[in-house]
């Protein structure tokens, strides 16, 4: 996991949801991989859970949706982008979902950490 950068903390600070929402994101090699769709919160513990990201199709059509850790994320230091710490072919065998369908259940914490660990990170209900 990486640590974001201070220089992207000073320069974002504390940010809206809809400011990242539809935000870009790209992988470390510059390669646009969708824009954020959806943040999924833990109300009870403060925190954000997933990023669902819109990845694939055409101008939103066919695009797949996948929910990513939200400590997968890092905001990029010089651009209105975030940068994922993904590789882009574990993104497309990623499991997802398509937007129309029903949506995973967030609270299923056995959904949640096969989540987790697919992406390498621990999930924050075990930390």
């Amino acid at each position: 996991m990486k640590e974001t950068s201070e220089k992207s903390v000073a320069m974002y600070g504390i940010v809206s949801a809809s400011k990242i929402i539809g935000e870009t994101v790209v992988n470390r090699q510059s390669e646009n991989v969708g824009k954020i769709d959806e943040l999924v919160i833990d109300a009870k513990k403060n925190r954000i859970m997933y990023a669902v990201l819109s990845f694939g199709g055409f101008m939103g059509m066919g695009s797949k949706l996948f929910a990513l850790p939200w400590e997968a994320f890092e905001f990029s230091a010089t651009e209105n982008k975030l940068i994922l710490n993904v590789d882009k072919e574990k993104l497309k065998a990623a499991p997802g979902f398509e937007k129309g369908d029903k949506w995973p259940d967030f609270n299923d914490n056995i959904w949640g950490e096969s989540i987790y660990n697919y992406y390498d990170y621990t999930p924050p209900w075990k930390s």
